[in-house]
């Protein structure tokens, strides 16, 4: 069933995203960093930094977890409406992809789960099928800028070391379906690229697991 039917019109007028993490641009803009895998520990460290109790905070337990457990890039997330979530499918639809390409993407019971508790929030904040699944208090779109700024926050606040950002979960997504096993062309599907070679060249960039492995299993005598 869709939560688009399950929700109600917004009369709050609240927000939770500063004006000035709206404008701010990021320091490193134009720079490059190898990419950096979170353990499941760090990851559940950084959701574990949100609060359980205050509205922003069970939404943004519930954006980290998509996050993570579907690879979307941040834009892909943040442009998710109520009825492009089925949770008795395990089903995430897409609609607005890398080159405005739709798919759909899965989703496990236990995330959905987490999402499930931001939904009812929303609606009893009164928020309709209108407003994106990921808003403010006030039904407004949460902007790219307020989750970098969330992110490094969190990161912090969980005492990791590593750089923290939305594309860093979706490399760890990514390596995870890698040590996993999962074909190739599922990776590819999950997360949007164009074609298999785009898909390989990620993981080798980001988890190239048979080089480590292979360098790990010579040994000499020193």
């Amino acid at each position: 069933m869709s939560y688009a039917s399950l929700e109600k019109r917004n009369p709050s007028s609240m927000t939770d995203q500063p004006n000035a993490e709206r404008r701010r641009e990021p320091k490193n803009k134009g720079k490059t960093y190898p990419p950096e895998i979170l353990s499941e520990e760090e990851i559940r460290l950084l959701v574990r930094a949100c609060s359980t109790r205050a509205p922003t905070g069970i939404r943004n337990r519930a954006l980290l977890t998509l996050l993570y457990r579907t690879g979307l890039r941040i834009s892909e997330a943040l442009s998710l409406h109520p009825k492009d979530l089925d949770p008795a499918e395990g089903r995430v639809v897409v609609r607005h992809g890398k080159g405005d390409k739709a798919r759909v993407v899965g989703l496990d019971h236990e995330s959905f789960a987490v999402i499930e508790r931001w939904m009812d929030r929303r609606t009893k904040l009164g928020l309709n099928g209108r407003q994106p699944v990921f808003c403010t208090l006030a039904g407004e779109p949460v902007k790219t800028a307020y989750v970098r700024a969330l992110l490094h926050r969190l990161g912090k606040k969980a005492g990791i070391e590593k750089r923290i950002h939305a594309h860093g979960l979706r490399h760890t997504h990514a390596a995870e379906l890698a040590r996993e096993g999962t074909p190739m062309n599922l990776i590819r599907a999950q997360l949007g690229h164009a074609n298999l070679s785009t898909t390989s060249r990620y993981l080798d960039h980001i988890a190239p697991q048979e080089l480590i492995d292979r360098m790990r299993s010579r040994s000499w005598n020193p």
